[in-house]
């Protein structure tokens, strides 16, 4: 079988670290490059040191066309800056892991129209996809168990608690990211003004019409 050629961008952030585990040893993929302009020239596993011993990959801080899929592992507003910004042929698909691409109506950018995917929700939709806004980590928690419910129409009111760990939070340093404040401790967090709680409503909503979001 022919292995399908991968580009990462933002490969130096969490979520491009565990991307690359997930891609590194894979049967049908090869990772093509990995960007990040300031980590450009180094060893991949100097930045991700659980991968020492994989491979000597090294970060790059140009772009190559040559590849099948580019995932987008940027923060969130970046992505639509760096499609803005950057020419990406049109036969290479895109996965986003950001948050840009999420919502409707009609998500697109540069004539690039994301599906939502959810494959539990939208599996056809992704199957045939040149382009897909990967769901929110909290968002597909909660969603996988409350669209059951919303498909035969029982939702009414829901409340839901969700925990993280620190890795959630990004690199960026903080008050609240140090180890003295994240050990054994369990702190509110963007209590009814999550930002993945517009992505919940509208899957909830795509199955049961009658509810309504509050914001």
């Amino acid at each position: 079988m022919k292995k399908i050629k991968i580009g990462i961008v933002g490969g130096a952030g969490y979520t491009g670290g565990e991307l690359i585990r997930l891609l590194i040893n894979h049967p049908n993929a090869e990772i093509n490059f990995i960007h990040s302009k300031s980590n450009s020239a180094k060893l991949v596993s100097s930045v991700h040191q659980d991968l020492i011993g994989e491979r000597d990959l090294k970060f790059s801080g140009e772009l190559s066309q040559d590849i099948d899929v580019l995932f987008l592992c940027v923060g969130h507003g970046e992505a639509k800056n760096f499609l803005q910004e950057n020419v990406i042929n049109d036969k290479i698909n895109i996965i986003d892991l950001s948050q840009d691409f999420r919502l409707n109506p009609k998500p697109e950018i540069l004539n690039r129209e994301f599906i939502y995917g959810l494959p539990e929700l939208n599996k056809k939709e992704i199957i045939s996809a040149k382009n897909i806004a990967n769901p929110g980590c909290f968002a597909t928690a909660i969603q996988l168990g409350l669209l059951p419910l919303a498909k035969d129409g029982l939702l009414k009111e829901v409340y839901s608690t969700g925990i993280t760990g620190s890795t959630g939070a990004g690199q960026s340093l903080s008050a609240t990211t140090h180890f003295s404040w994240r050990a054994n401790n369990v702190q509110a967090y963007k209590t009814l003004t999550h930002q993945h709680l517009s992505e919940i409503y509208q899957s909830l909503h795509q199955l049961q019409i009658i509810f309504r979001s509050p914001l």
